[in-house]
């Protein structure tokens, strides 16, 4: 059983999911966020692959990859960054999530075998529809990745029987139309479509996009079985540039977002 399921099969509650993105504003300061991030209520942890071109993301997340980019991140350091942090956490699900150019540019293979090796346990793919994943879903296979799916408000019916082939894992429903970072999730909108994708499948859903406060996550919770914070904690990260313990601010946030859980 991987980290992810045992994670999901232990929790009476929702999963609380953060992100960060490796090496804002440095990897030091990245690396020591990310050893934080458990005890103060994370129950999966996902990391942004740095990338000059984050389509999906809006301007908080674009920053965050600025950031580290300018400070010498890649891939390697990002794969460095999770190795070191298995050193001291061998529970934690670990999920790398970004674009598929700098996993092509890495090597599909060689990438999914070394960052099994360095303890990832899932890879979220914005930029890669079904129809163009076929290398990369037989190499996450071969190494024990699970591949996670990314659903939204438009995927209807037919669309989601083709999401769902090979996704495992669990789904990240992105909960609004547009990029990360700019709008809130409504609820009452959302609730049928998640009603509906629950109907197909067994995997478990995490909603994320537009989830930014306590209120938000607790409101999540009542039909996701994880809830995703990502843009609201790399903003938090920007701030936090200007104070002497960055650290402990994301603490401080991630547990009052556990709390609502």
């Amino acid at each position: 059983m991987s980290r992810i399921e045992k994670t999901f099969q232990s929790l009476n509650r929702p999963a609380l999911v953060t992100f960060i993105t490796a090496g804002d504003p440095d990897a030091d300061s990245s690396l020591s966020v990310l050893k934080a991030l458990p005890n103060a209520g994370a129950d999966i942890i996902e990391i942004g692959m740095p990338f000059t071109d984050p389509m999906a993301d809006g301007p908080a997340i674009q920053h965050a990859s600025e950031r580290a980019l300018a400070a010498g991140a890649n891939m390697k350091q990002t794969l460095e960054m999770v190795r070191t942090f298995r050193d001291e956490n061998t529970n934690t699900p670990i999920v790398l999530m970004g674009y598929i150019n700098p996993i092509f540019t890495y090597g599909i293979e060689k990438f999914t075998k070394d960052a099994t090796e360095a303890g990832v346990d899932g890879l979220i793919v914005v930029d890669l529809p079904p129809e163009e994943d076929s290398e990369l879903s037989a190499a996450t296979k071969d190494n024990n990745l699970d591949l996670i799916r990314l659903i939204t408000p438009t995927t209807d019916e037919a669309r989601l029987g083709k999401l769902l082939e090979g996704a495992s894992g669990f789904l990240y429903y992105v909960s609004i139309t547009g990029v990360t970072g700019t709008a809130s999730a409504d609820l009452s909108k959302i609730k049928p479509h998640i009603a509906q994708i629950k109907s197909h499948t067994d995997l478990p859903i995490a909603i994320g996009f537009g989830i930014k406060t306590p209120e938000d996550v607790a409101n999540m919770a009542q039909i996701g079985d994880a809830v995703v914070v990502g843009s609201a904690i790399v903003q938090n990260m920007a701030e936090g540039l200007k104070n002497d313990d960055l650290t402990e601010a994301i603490k401080t946030q991630v547990q009052s977002l556990s709390s609502a859980l």
